[in-house]
């Protein structure tokens, strides 16, 4: 069962940031700790939807989301922090969004949110969501049904805070 709203996002689980020197470690816990966060996690960074929409809109919309009391703004994939560094350099992320690598796919397993891309040659991924934390809990989960792009979109999470 996933994770829904009202839950505890799970503080101990290392994720990867690309920094001026290389991959750097980062703990879901650093993410939401004490902080009114929004996450987005797509299925694979440079995809189309992924990189045609989702991130787009994310970075286009962030200072409306920021706006609205919400202190960070982050994407997250399961792919690793050489490429989620590119694709951010590619969309013009920096300031706006933060990327986020869960390479192993950890956070999205820990939170009940994998999918399988093997069809696609992905293998194990994340599946397309948002969700609105405050201090750790999950306020608001939007998870896409299927393909395509709606729930978790920029313009929804807007709708939702």
């Amino acid at each position: 069962m996933g994770i829904k709203a009202g839950d505890s996002i799970p503080t101990d689980i290392k994720l990867k940031e690309m920094g001026d020197g290389g991959p750097q470690d980062v703990t879901s816990g650093d993410l939401f700790g004490g902080k009114k966060v929004v996450l987005f996690a797509v299925p694979g960074a440079f995809t189309p939807t992924c990189s045609m929409k989702h991130l787009p809109g994310f970075v286009e919309k962030a200072a409306d989301i920021k706006g609205k009391g919400v202190d960070e703004v982050v994407c997250l994939s399961v792919n690793d922090a050489f490429v989620m560094g590119a694709w951010g350099k590619d969309q013009g992320a920096a300031g706006k969004v933060r990327m986020i690598a869960d390479g192993n796919g950890d956070f999205t397993k820990a939170m009940g949110l994998t999918m399988d891309g093997s069809g696609f040659g992905l293998g194990e991924r994340s599946q397309r969501y948002a969700l609105i934390a405050n201090k750790g809990k999950v306020e608001h989960l939007l998870v896409e049904p299927g393909p395509g792009l709606d729930a978790s979109s920029a313009e929804s999470v807007l709708s939702k805070l």
